[in-house]
């Protein structure tokens, strides 16, 4: 009887052929993509200007969809990180080394960008008088200066009027202390709750979902916010007050050497390669100027390094009201840049008293692109030191500035979750390590192994 056998090493069966992964090709990255749309924007903006100018809606509707679901995903992290802890002294002991952590930061912030902008004076010479300032651009953020809100206002201010105000309106603040008591809630009802659990994290991921699909036009929305800004703003206004961008990106890179790489390297892990893994994100704050657009992604990255998720649900949202690093930056930079600029005489008690109002004023400024000027104006008119309507000055340049900011409020706020997960001993530190050295991968592909050509089988006679 003739029987025909496989030969021994003959390739297997294309059904049981092992699966061989690759990466994405790299024009299909999220972080070339953006810069490439950051690119077409700034050569669109130069060489077309009235093309440009209208290409603000691009980047507007895609902050107004990321906006859209980052109150409910607040909601939905917080409520789950503190209903799963249970241990209510955990929650506050998490809570509690965030907030110092934040206001030991920001602090140093102020100090750094205070000390670097008095040392360089990019502002002494200008003798600007402020009485012939065309403030017709600022009018509106100076109008807002006059509305300055008090210490207690603030304080009530975090209360909203109803459960869904904070949805409405935006407020990052509000959201967050309502989820805090409605998290603490669920907490004391114990299984109770589990049903109400599995309906926010079903929810969540309908969110994350749209997350997703927001994504996709990214690089269209960097494109159109560069080209908005370039095209309105110029090269001109570059040149013009040119020495104010270089002290403030020396002040930023600064920043970064003096205070934000010490802290990673202390805790155990490299800030270079948490900027790697966060890249699209901090690129396309570059663009967008505004930290809420990328909320939900940092959001998923810090878990998937190895934070745990109460933690990154309690850190990261309290980071975005309590911890503007880079913001800090800015105030103390363009506030004693206008004073020098307009010739204020502004000695270090008065500058020390204008940190201590912009400790108050940079907490609960929501990363929505533009109010930090708004916060600014604020800020001088509460001081009655430095002429409010002097901010029409870097209006033209503010953008610029806010690209670095923003870019090291986000890097920021990665830093201190990690460092809080770490301090909680909730932080799997061989994860962190793998997921740091190999970069965030958006997507493997996995594609079959192509089987071999099988060779004539050879006849076996039996």
């Amino acid at each position: 009887m003739n029987m025909h056998l496989q030969p021994a090493g003959a390739a297997p069966s294309p059904a049981s052929a092992p699966q061989k992964k690759r990466k994405r090709p790299f024009y299909q990255d999220i972080s070339f993509q953006v810069i490439t749309g950051m690119l077409l924007g700034i050569v669109v903006g130069h060489y077309w200007p009235n093309i440009g100018s209208t290409l603000q809606p691009l980047g507007d509707a895609f902050i107004r969809l990321i906006q859209m679901v980052v109150g409910p995903i607040i909601f939905c992290t917080v409520c789950s990180g503190i209903a799963n802890v249970g241990d209510m002294k955990k929650v506050g002991r998490v809570a509690v080394k965030a907030l110092i952590y934040f206001e030991v930061v920001t602090s140093l912030a102020l100090i750094i960008g205070l000390v670097t902008i008095n040392v360089l004076e990019p502002g002494v010479g200008m003798n600007i008088d402020a009485a012939t300032i065309d403030t017709s651009k600022a009018s509106s953020f100076i109008d807002q200066a006059h509305h300055f809100v008090s210490t207690s206002e603030f304080l009530l201010g975090l209360i909203p009027r109803t459960f869904v105000s904070g949805f409405a309106s935006g407020d990052i603040l509000q959201i967050l202390f309502f989820s805090v008591l409605f998290g603490f809630g669920m907490a004391a009802a114990g299984e109770r709750a589990k049903p109400m659990l599995n309906i926010i994290d079903s929810f969540v991921q309908g969110l994350f979902w749209i997350i997703g699909l927001a994504m996709k036009i990214s690089p269209i929305a960097a494109f159109g916010a560069i080209a908005f800004t370039v095209s309105k703003f110029g090269v001109g206004s570059l040149l013009s007050l040119g020495k104010l961008i270089v002290e403030f990106y020396l002040t930023v890179f600064l920043f970064f050497v003096l205070l934000l790489w010490p802290i990673s390297r202390y805790c155990g892990f490299s800030l270079l390669k948490l900027m790697r893994y966060i890249r699209s994100e901090l690129l396309l704050v570059i663009g967008t100027s505004s930290s809420e657009s990328v909320f939900p992604q940092l959001l998923r990255k810090l878990e998937k390094i190895g934070c745990e998720k109460s933690v990154v649900g309690l850190v990261l949202p309290a980071g975005y009201s309590f911890n503007h690093d880079g913001t800090c930056l800015y105030f103390a930079a363009a506030s004693v840049f206008l004073a020098q600029a307009t010739n204020t005489a502004l000695g270090w008690e008065a500058q020390i008293g204008l940190l201590a109002v912009l400790l108050i004023t940079s907490k609960g400024g929501a990363g929505v692109a533009g109010s930090a000027i708004a916060v600014l104006a604020a800020t001088l008119a509460s001081t009655n030191a430095i002429p409010v309507a002097s901010i029409a000055l870097i209006l033209g340049i503010h953008r610029i500035l806010s690209a670095a900011f923003v870019f090291t409020n986000i890097t920021g706020n990665a830093v201190a979750t990690v460092v809080v997960a770490g301090w909680e001993n909730a932080l799997d530190r061989q994860r962190l390590k793998e997921e740091l050295d190999r970069g965030y991968v958006e997507e493997d592909i996995a594609i079959p192994a192509k089987p071999a050509q099988p060779s004539q089988p050879a006849a076996a006679v039996i």
